[in-house]
């Protein structure tokens, strides 16, 4: 029976998943962190390794029963990056065929109910990419504000920041972030916690979102125009994306993934806004299935297996079952 990889690899942690053609779960293999922006291809491939080999010996496949593999990597955003990562790949001595992509990508193709549509990551950072019927994608680079891509927990944050400092030099009207980031901070004053958010002396953090989001709801109108900018430049950035690959007269689904999201219709309303008047058809949900088995897909997908939608509804079942059961984990380990 033919046995199908997926390795999620992320910045934190790294999974690996067998399964067989009908979607049963094998065996899960765990690592460390692999993205090559933190560890280096060379880490990048130990991690591949170490979390192979877990599901390899807890599923007892062999490594020669595998019929096709799929990788999600974090930090493989530029096609420069294609052949680094490939080599990494080559390195786990795998005989089947594989194919590599950026990990917002898997959890694209774990949320839809056919592989194919826009996924929008925001969490510390954000992403956008799509992927059409017959394989085309759009992309852009997930770096942030550095071009003009906005729509993470660091933006909102940063942005909090901006609206901080206008308030203190009467640039911008009052507002109660102030306080609640002088409540954070122990600044005596505003003036004081500006010089200290100047200076480092109090280090700003994605967890500051979390601030933003509550004073938000508190009905502070410049906390809930923080928020409410952040997602309507999400939304730009998403339009883009599907203007690239032409899909804004279709109807396909929209995967939201990241804690961003969490923050409820505040931030979701104006981001399906802005993306609905461009692509009024678009359909959106939540990830609810292990990103993980994005990649199992993927890999089934180089072997020429079909595996939508009755496969893929199988994957998640056992995904959840088997993560419950047998390891105990969190089903959303890259949430």
């Amino acid at each position: 029976m033919p046995v199908y990889l997926g390795i999620d690899v992320g910045g934190t942690k790294t999974h690996a998943l067998l399964a067989d053609e009908h979607g049963n779960v094998l065996g899960m293999g765990c690592a460390g962190p692999g993205n090559h922006e933190g560890v280096g291809y060379d880490g990048l491939t130990r991690a591949m390794k170490e979390a192979l080999e877990g599901a390899l010996t807890q599923s007892g496949v062999r490594k020669e029963d595998i019929a096709g593999a799929g990788f999600g990597i974090a930090g493989y955003d530029f096609p420069a990056e294609r052949q680094p990562t490939l080599e990494s790949i080559a390195a786990l001595g795998l005989s089947c065929p594989v194919e590599a992509v950026n990990d917002v990508v898997i959890g694209l193709i774990a949320g839809t109910s056919e592989g194919w549509g826009v996924v929008i990551d925001a969490g510390t950072g954000n992403n956008v990419r799509a992927r059409t019927r017959d394989g085309r994608e759009g992309w852009v680079t997930g770096c942030g504000g550095l071009f003009g891509e906005y729509g993470g927990a660091t933006d909102i944050v940063y942005r909090a920041v901006q609206a901080i400092s206008h308030h203190w030099s009467t640039r911008g009207p009052a507002t109660r972030l102030s306080e609640a980031f002088m409540q954070a901070f122990d600044a005596p004053d505003l003036t004081a916690l500006i010089e200290g958010i100047a200076l480092e002396k109090y280090p700003l953090s994605a967890e500051l979102a979390r601030l933003v989001f509550e004073v938000a709801y508190q009905e502070d109108e410049v906390a809930r125009e923080v928020i409410q900018w952040t997602a309507r430049e999400l939304g730009e950035t998403t339009k883009a994306v599907i203007r690239q690959v032409n899909l804004q007269d279709e109807t396909f689904e929209v995967v939201l993934i990241g804690s961003v999201f969490k923050g409820g219709p505040l931030f979701t309303e104006p981001l399906m806004q802005t993306i609905q008047e461009f692509a009024p058809r678009a359909m959106f949900h939540a990830l609810q299935a292990p990103p993980v088995i994005g990649a199992v897909l993927l890999g089934m997908e180089q072997a020429g297996e079909m595996a939508f939608p009755a496969t893929r509804k199988r994957l998640v079942e056992s995904a959840f079952t088997f993560l419950k059961n047998s390891l105990n984990a969190d089903p959303f380990p890259c949430n």
